[in-house]
């Protein structure tokens, strides 16, 4: 199972959240807030502390990604053109993430905050794990 943790009340991260809905036809990847109570557990059954994540956690059934390895290995997963953006895993990982917790640091100031987490419209609430 493909399942992506991301920050619900950060804009930028559902605006991503709903930039691969729209392009994952198939629905392949499953979604949860990383404030949710799966998205909790999930995080404690791979002992990742909660308190060091900024906003994005991909998992890929056994295996799971943090910061811009997390985006990289989305966007290939994606497919179509996406993918083609994963030759910037040859980046080394200290330059992606210096620029990953760049944009993370600053995404409430650029991009705004939410109150709460999204609801999810009927349509697409299948892909969100409760």
């Amino acid at each position: 199972m493909k399942i992506i943790l991301f920050d619900g009340l950060c804009n930028l991260c559902n605006g991503s959240v709903n930039f691969i809905i729209k392009r994952n036809k198939l629905g392949i990847f499953k979604f949860a807030s990383l404030q949710s109570e799966i998205g909790q557990s999930l995080l404690k059954q791979l002992c990742i502390a909660n308190e060091t994540i900024d906003s994005i956690v991909y998992i890929n059934d056994d295996r799971y990604f943090l910061r811009s390895a997390a985006v990289l290995n989305v966007l290939k997963d994606l497919g179509g053109k996406w993918k083609l953006l994963y030759i910037f895993i040859i980046t080394p990982k200290f330059l992606r993430d210096l620029i990953y917790n760049a944009i993370a640091k600053s995404r409430y100031k650029v991009f705004g905050k939410r109150e709460s987490c999204m609801v999810p419209s009927e349509n697409i609430r299948n892909r969100f794990l409760k």
